[in-house]
């Protein structure tokens, strides 16, 4: 579960899958050089989005792919 606690490029590293979120959203957090010193909830508030609506986008996301990986298994 991804929270607005965790480091931008730390829950990148560890969930691939949410990129497709911060793209949905407008964000180039991904490839920024912020990345590696703000938080989740920092990077999303600095773009004037709410975090907790985010953050609850990108673990649905992150649920369904985990779901789907653990199918084709």
């Amino acid at each position: 579960m991804v929270t607005k606690d965790m480091n931008i490029l730390e829950a990148v590293q560890q969930y691939p899958i949410i990129a497709q979120v911060f793209q949905q959203y407008g964000l180039g957090c991904v490839g920024c050089m912020v990345a590696a010193g703000e938080t989740l909830g920092e990077g999303i508030a600095s773009h004037g989005l709410d975090p907790d609506v985010v953050i609850e986008e990108i673990n649905k996301v992150v649920k369904e792919f985990e779901a789907k990986m653990n199918k084709n298994k």
